[in-house]
């Protein structure tokens, strides 16, 4: 089954919107086939394994880190095939989320005299496809919220610099997060102040997230990079249904899409957003800040993972911009924990990963 996570892993942003899938056949002690899920539309990771096992693989044991599909999509069931080929036994990491296959495929195997085993490595499988399962169980993206900070919580100094405060390694972390999401979000306070480019460098491969600009009343500069490099076709502006419409339509005629979306207390609704991005197959979207878009992706229960860069740097003002703004909490028990906490040093800096649990 590891072997079957680790094969998965390969499929990358090029199955979107499909899970990650890695099969392994297995006869007498002997891999005998595998395969993953390479690209959307393509062979299943059960197909590809079983093809390559070929005649000998009837009698064999199929490992595969998620339930096999049961219905017809793109292509046939993958259940149908695995009867035809004669496995002997499948052992399934997980239980796909999805209605229309959950748990459906034990059963029908089960019934073709098939032995099936659900739930080895089952935490390990789980935590591979979370960002797909949130994606499927509440029509939303997963949500990765990336801040760099000092070690006082600011994020850029009271004139609003923040170039850089994380090291060069920190950053190159940065872009293999961003590397492995489908968009990326900021607000347009970051836009003014950093003119970011929010595309993948330091040698990631990626076509390049979608970059999602918060601009409720679309105030968003013409001269923005995002609005006039070549990737401007991949970016969208969120406003807010009260924006002017002869601003919205200059941002059109620029190329770039718009997305008019409700407001809450006066913002574009995060939430609006993330159902939008979803129904257009985004799975993962990192929000990249600032402070009161973080503040806001919290409070609307959108954050799901962490990465914090803090810098062994004291930048002090009041008038600093800190890490997370809004309005915070009045109570401790409201406060959102970070679970399964990870602490590295990459350049001097210290990195903080971990889960999200939302405060009540």
């Amino acid at each position: 089954m590891r072997r079957a996570i680790a094969l998965a892993r390969r499929g990358g942003l090029a199955v979107r919107p499909n899970p990650l899938v890695g099969a392994v056949v297995v006869k007498g002690r002997r891999v005998i086939g595998e395969g993953y899920h390479r690209r959307f539309g393509g062979d299943h990771a059960e197909i590809e394994a079983l093809r390559k096992a070929g005649a000998g693989g009837r009698g064999a044991t199929l490992y595969v880190n998620l339930e096999p599909c049961s219905s017809y999509g793109k292509t046939p069931p993958c259940v149908e095939e695995i009867v035809r080929r004669g496995m002997a036994r499948v052992v399934i990491g997980c239980l796909d989320p999805n209605p229309l296959n959950h748990a459906r495929a034990a059963s029908y195997l089960r019934s073709r005299k098939i032995e099936v085993k659900v739930g080895v490595e089952e935490e390990s499988s789980l935590r591979l496809n979370r960002d797909f399962f949130t994606w499927t169980e509440e029509n939303r993206p997963y949500g990765v919220l990336k801040l760099a900070f000092s070690l006082d919580g600011k994020i850029a100094t009271s004139a609003g610099r923040s170039r850089w405060i994380s090291s060069t390694s920190s950053r190159r972390l940065v872009h293999r997060l961003r590397s492995r999401s489908d968009a990326v979000v900021v607000g347009l306070r970051t836009v003014i102040a950093d003119d970011p480019a929010l595309t993948v460098r330091y040698g990631f491969k990626h076509p390049g997230p979608w970059r999602v600009v918060l601009d409720s009343r679309a105030e968003i500069p013409a001269s923005a990079r995002l609005l006039n490099d070549t990737a401007r076709g991949r970016t969208i502006v969120a406003v807010a249904s009260g924006a002017p419409r002869s601003r919205v339509e200059k941002l059109k005629k620029k190329g770039v899409g718009c997305l008019v979306l409700p407001a809450r207390r006066g913002r574009v609704s995060l939430r609006s957003l993330f159902r939008r991005l979803a129904a257009r197959g985004m799975i993962r979207v990192m929000i990249e800040g600032g402070g009161e878009t973080a503040a806001s992706a919290l409070s609307e229960g959108l954050v799901d993972e962490v990465h914090f860069f803090i810098a062994p740097l004291i930048i002090g003002g009041r008038n600093a911009p800190t890490a997370v703004g809004g309005e915070g909490i009045d109570s401790l028990k409201r406060g959102w924990r970070v679970e399964e906490m990870k602490v590295r040093r990459p350049g001097g800096d210290i990195y903080v990963t971990g889960s999200v649990a939302r405060g009540k």
